[in-house]
């Protein structure tokens, strides 16, 4: 008996499966990116989704697959416009490997997304999860797609201690979902299990009155669901303060571009720089930006002189350049909308 076998000893795998897909196809929110099959969109769909909220992504994916419709509109656009239209949804490495990947699709495939697991997973930015997603939801493979969500429905319904913050973890809980999985209807049990993990069994104070599962659950029958998942801890984050220089002249302002690596690579912005205790300027006020690893604190001062490497460009055309969500609240800032 291997180790995944042995969550599944006494356990009802039909009954999971199916009250687990009966109450999606019921429950299930009007979403955008589930009203296609179109492989492309539900790609575009699922990169956005990370690291994000779907209220914050629904206007985005609109917007984008108007502009972007087919792999060949996205592999031939320009990245600047590219980043204009992913502005706001931060961790921009994610759509600048979208178009390499994309643009890929189309050299090799003929724009056409593959359908099989080997091609797919060796894109630019695709990893297991991606892959699992939209194989099982475009083409109806029966491949896991774990995330958080649904590591956190596993280890109470299945009782897993183990640390999902581990690389190691994320192999049992695919083996899971490969015992679990409904060959007939992979699309709704992936996404049943992500939808669960994000409207029931949540993180805090899960609903488990409403959990179509619980009959089944390890945790809600030893009311054990604030110890799982097991999660470690992160390392303490660094906070890193900035002054962000602000320059103005004949309805001109400067602005600089980020280096073409790294954070927030390309994207534009009022200079930044190590902060200074005596920094010459007048100070508007100070924003704080949260990143995954990082904290950004910037105080915001307008400048009498140009800092070196910027360019001066008007309001019309700053309004064409990428920028990142820090840049939008010095902007909030300066305009007294915060």
């Amino acid at each position: 008996m291997t180790v995944v076998q042995e969550y599944f000893t006494n356990f009802n795998k039909t009954q999971f499966t199916t009250e687990l897909i009966t109450w999606f196809l019921r429950e299930q929110r009007d979403l955008p990116w589930r009203r296609t099959k179109n492989p492309y969109h539900i790609w575009i769909s699922e990169i956005m989704l990370q690291q994000t909220r779907v209220d914050t992504v629904i206007p985005y994916y609109e917007r984008f697959t108007k502009r972007f419709p087919t792999p060949h509109d996205l592999a031939e656009a320009d990245q600047s416009e590219v980043l204009k239209h992913w502005e706001g949804l931060g961790y921009y490495s994610r759509v600048k490997n979208l178009q390499i990947a994309v643009q890929e699709v189309v050299e090799k495939y003929d724009g056409i997304v593959p359908d099989e697991k080997e091609l797919f997973s060796q894109l630019k930015g695709v990893g297991p999860y991606t892959t699992g997603a939209v194989l099982s939801i475009a083409y109806g493979q029966a491949e896991p797609a774990v995330d958080g969500n649904v590591m956190r429905v596993l280890s109470r319904v299945l009782g897993i201690y183990e640390d999902i913050a581990a690389p190691k973890t994320r192999k049992l809980f695919e083996a899971a979902v490969h015992q679990l999985i409904d060959p007939a209807d992979p699309s709704s049990f992936n996404q049943g299990l992500m939808e669960l993990g994000a409207m029931v069994c949540t993180p805090k104070s899960p609903m488990c009155g409403l959990c179509p599962v619980q009959d089944v659950c390890f945790a809600y029958d030893r009311n054990a669901q604030e110890e799982l998942p097991v999660k470690t801890k992160k390392g303490k984050t660094q906070i890193i303060p900035y002054d962000a220089l602000v320059y103005e002249t004949n309805g001109k302002i400067a602005i600089e571009q980020r280096a073409e690596t790294g954070l927030l690579a390309g994207m534009w912005q009022y200079p930044l720089r190590e902060a200074e205790e005596d920094r010459n300027g007048t100070l508007v006020g100070h924003v704080r930006h949260i990143f995954s690893h990082r904290i950004w604190e910037i105080a915001v001062y307008r400048v009498t002189e140009q800092p070196d490497q910027t360019i001066l460009v008007d309001q019309e055309t700053y309004a064409t350049h990428p920028v990142s969500v820090a840049q939008m609240k010095i902007d909030r800032l300066l305009k007294g909308e915060i």
